[in-house]
Parts: C-alpha cells; structure tokens; sequence
C-alpha cells in the first residue's frame, strides 16, 4: 500500500482494488496474500494490517493470509489475542502471521510504547497470546482473565517468531515456536536448532530466499522499467531511509536510482515466456507479484496481474 498520493478519494479506489485483487488471486488459484505492517512511512504503507486481512477473509474462502511482519509489541497483548481469534474463526484457520518488533524507534513513540523495553514486551506478547489462546482462564498482571471466543487452529493460530538476531533466534526456540529470519541466515538457523535441543523442543525455521523478489510480468521488460520504474524507487527509497546501523534487512542496497533499484533485485520485470522457463527448470519455483508496488496505477497494476495469470499460470502443468 506505498506511494499513496493525497487525495483520500483515489486511496480509497487503491483499498478497494485490495479486496478485489485478493478475490481475483483465489479465483486464480493463487496460494498466499502477504500484508505488511509499518508507521509513520511517508508513503502510506500499511499501519492496519489486521482490518485489511479480517476483510480479505470475509470475501475469500480457500487462500491463506499473512502478515510479514506484525509489530506485536506495539499492541495491548489482550486485544491482538482477541483480534486473531476473530479473525482465525472468520478464516476458518487461514491467517498466519511473523511476530515482529520492528527496529524503528518512531514507531514505539507513535504508539506510546518503551523502545528500551521491546525484549521484555516481546516476551511479554508472546506468552500472553499462548495463555489467551487456550480458551481457559489464566493469570494476567495479577488477575485470572479469558480470552473468548477461543481461536478455531489448534493449538493456536500459526506464527512465527521473527528477527535477524542471536536473541530472536533463541526466544523463538525457547517458546518452541517457528523461526523467520526475513533473508538466508545459516548461522541463526544453526542457534536456533541448538537452543531447540537444549529446551527439549520442536520446531523449524523458514528463510525467504526468491520470496524477496517482487516480480512484475511484461512483454516488453525494458519499456516497462522505463514507466514502472520510478514506483520501485519510491517503494525502495523510502525503506532504504530506514536502514539502521547493525539491523540487516533483505534489500539493504543505498538506494538514489532506479539503476540502484534493478541492481538491488528487489523488483523484476520479465516477461510471460521467461517467467515459464523458470519454471520448467525448478518446478517449486516461488513467484510473488506485487501490482500495486509504490503508487502503480490501477490499470497497470491489474495489467500486470492478469497477465501473469492468463499467460504464466494458467499454462502451468497441473
């Protein structure tokens, strides 16, 4: 949801385009929509990626939902438990999501949260949201409370723990819980499984590799950059300002072109031909396509979409 302009009218056309996006990907048999969540970004971005997922739900039936990430140390733990569970329900258990913390101060601030205190808030939300799932009175703050209605997965709603961390890594194991790290990071991995082991607990780790390549289908590649590229740079400049010391991010490139941008890998623009050759040659292949990607015009986004799925997916085998 990047590039937002400052007429609320045409925002509200882009929301709108959302939903019916989301219905036309199940329909196409498509697996997964992936939301986001940021504060405070110049470009919009998306602050409320809960209400956008309930309404994806409630206007789909088959395809998963997600959040990579969701900042839970900026919410009231007892609300968001409340929050997914209507939503699982609503779903019937398609909603998952990346428990993150974020690495922007401005966010905490925005929210009236205690940047000093993320760890602890952390492990604060996770336990709380683990207790309120079961459904059965637990102990919060002093007091026995309950969270109902209880969610309809089992043991709870799919999530992982994320973060590029030493620190993420071993809480992740610590509450057996999946581990997320947001680009290929074999040493975490390798603490993770240990930290695993020492807990006597189960669980696995999931790295986006090509995932972070968002993919754009056209014709003509080169004309294409020549009009989509300066939505890639805005998307990218504006992440790009965000770049903390010591905090590695996917697509951490210092961004000032759109040369930087096709440099960086994070956008692509190939065409149908080229996209099914991949395929052909590794079957698993992940394609994720971003069509509304820092302001694209919803005619082009919706170009881009159907073009994928008329001339690369509906030509897949099985």
């Amino acid at each position: 949801m990047t590039g937002t302009g400052t007429d609320p009218a045409t925002e509200s056309k882009r929301y709108q385009a959302v939903i019916e996006m989301a219905e036309f990907a199940e329909r196409s048999g498509f697996d997964f929509i992936n939301l986001e969540e940021h504060h405070c970004a110049k470009t919009g971005w998306l602050g409320s990626p809960l209400t956008l997922a309930s309404m994806i739900a409630a206007r789909t039936s088959r395809i998963r939902i997600g959040v990579t990430a969701l900042l839970v140390t900026l919410y009231d733990p007892i609300r968001l438990a409340e929050d997914i569970a209507v939503i699982d329900l609503v779903s019937g258990g398609r909603f998952s999501f990346v428990a993150g913390m974020g690495y922007r101060p401005i966010e905490y601030h925005a929210m009236d949260k205690d940047w000093d205190k993320r760890g602890a808030l952390m492990d604060q939300m996770i336990e709380t949201l683990l207790n309120a799932w079961t459904g059965k009175p637990f102990e919060y703050k002093g007091q026995t409370v309950s969270v109902l209605p209880a969610p309809l997965s089992k043991p709870h709603p799919p999530f992982f723990v994320g973060g590029m961390s030493k620190i993420a890594a071993r809480r992740a194991a610590r509450f057996g819980l999946p581990f997320y790290p947001a680009m290929p990071r074999p040493d975490l991995e390798k603490i993770y499984y240990e930290e695993l082991q020492k807990h006597g607990k189960q669980g696995f780790v999931y790295m986006p590799d090509q995932a972070n390549t968002m993919t754009f289908i056209d014709p003509d590649p080169e004309a294409a950059w020549q009009e989509l590229g300066p939505y890639f740079f805005d998307e990218m400049r504006e992440y790009s300002s965000w770049k903390v010391a010591d905090v590695a991010r996917p697509s951490e490139d210092d961004i000032q072109s759109i040369d930087d941008v096709r440099r960086s890998g994070r956008f692509e623009i190939i065409t149908p031909e080229a996209c099914l050759d991949r395929f052909a040659a590794d079957p698993q292949t992940t394609v994720v396509l971003h069509p509304l990607a820092g302001g694209v015009p919803l005619d082009r986004a919706w170009q881009s979409l159907r073009l994928y799925k008329e001339a690369v997916h509906d030509k897949l085998p099985g």
